[in-house]
């Protein structure tokens, strides 16, 4: 067994209904991949939400936020957050405290696993800060709320920067800015002039602009012709989940919220308490923001290995959860994942 070369101190949200379960199955995989690269986990757990309230009379305790401020980078489970009225989203909550700019979640099919779009490869880059999850919205009068969409020239170039530069550094040819600029002539419309400022810089990835509703359209009816989506807030986040369809679901794709501090990893899909408790919950996709994570820390051996064993379970298709076929648990599936991990190395 290699000895630890470093450590990396990383907060981890557990979160509620699933998100013990997967946050535990995660964090075991990554100790398991860690001690067979040399990588060690120095875990700072703290609650949020409903769990935390409990707990703390904080929906957010301070303690996690000064964690995250001094480690720079947070695994987060999924937390509840309720509709029509309760406490506002956690997740919005942190990514407006730690100006969290950039939301990015691959979207990429998983070998073995059939679906009606084979070997999808897509790219949603959100902007995260701003649009209708500024939250600023009040009662008028009595049946009349008010909402305000807020876009403006900086978080629209930098979202635009984001995503040309990971075009870039990471080879992808096409970027399609998403918007609504035929109704929404000001607002969008900013967006859209930043984005082909920032696309003037990088002549070598091609720049197209779509509607939001005739990309949805077109999505379903042929998704190939995509590569990188790069969106305002709201329509980023409903793109988001519309694509996860095309790799199987929101149980597989990953998600991570970047600035230029900090960063948080989380599994996109909901806290599902019908089923906390019950060994059914798949941690793949909060496995997968894993995978991200390593990689943001500078540790790509040990994503990749997790990654190449995820991926080597979902080829077999003989321990996968129910939600994908399978009729597999979330603790024996994390098992055949350590256990793939550990195959190259036992061959060598």
């Amino acid at each position: 067994m290699t000895a630890a070369k470093k450590t990396h101190r990383i907060t981890l949200i557990p979160g509620d209904g699933i998100g013990p379960e997967v946050s535990g199955a995660v964090v075991k995989i990554l100790e398991a991949a860690g001690a067979a690269t040399g990588v060690a986990f120095d875990w700072h757990p703290y609650d949020a939400g409903a769990n935390a309230f409990e707990k703390t009379g904080e929906y957010i305790p301070k303690v996690l936020y000064d964690s995250i401020e001094k480690n720079r980078v947070a695994l987060k489970g999924p937390v509840t957050t309720p509709i029509g009225g309760g406490f506002a989203s956690i997740n919005v909550t942190l990514r407006q405290k730690f100006e969290l700019f950039a939301n990015f979640r691959p979207v990429k099919s998983l070998p073995g696993l059939k679906t009606n779009y084979p070997n999808i490869d897509l790219v949603i880059v959100r902007e995260n800060m701003e649009d209708l999850y500024a939250g600023l919205e009040h009662e008028v009068v009595p049946g009349v709320v008010q909402a305000l969409k807020i876009i403006t020239e900086k978080g629209s170039t930098r979202i635009a920067k984001f995503a040309f530069d990971y075009a870039r550094k990471h080879g992808r040819k096409k970027i399609h800015a998403i918007h609504k600029a035929n109704i929404m002539k000001l607002s969008d419309g900013l967006f859209l002039r930043c984005c082909r400022t920032v696309s003037e810089g990088f002549p070598e990835v091609a720049y197209h602009e779509h509607i939001v509703d005739n990309t949805c359209m077109q999505l379903v009816m042929n998704p190939y012709q995509y590569d990188i989506l790069l969106t305002e807030n709201l329509y980023g986040d409903i793109l988001s989940d519309l694509c996860s369809a095309f790799v199987g679901g929101l149980g597989l794709v990953p998600g991570a919220n970047l600035g230029t501090e900090c960063a948080i990893f989380e599994a996109v899909h909901g806290s599902a308490p019908d089923i906390a408790g019950k060994d059914m919950a798949n941690p793949t996709a909060l496995l997968q923001s894993a995978v991200l994570m390593l990689h943001h820390i500078d540790e790509p051996a040990t994503a990749e290995r997790v990654q190449a064993a995820l991926e080597q379970v979902y080829r077999e298709g003989k321990t996968l959860t129910k939600d994908v076929g399978g009729t597999s648990g979330t603790k024996a599936f994390a098992d055949a994942v350590m256990a793939a991990m550990e195959a190259p190395v036992a061959a060598a």
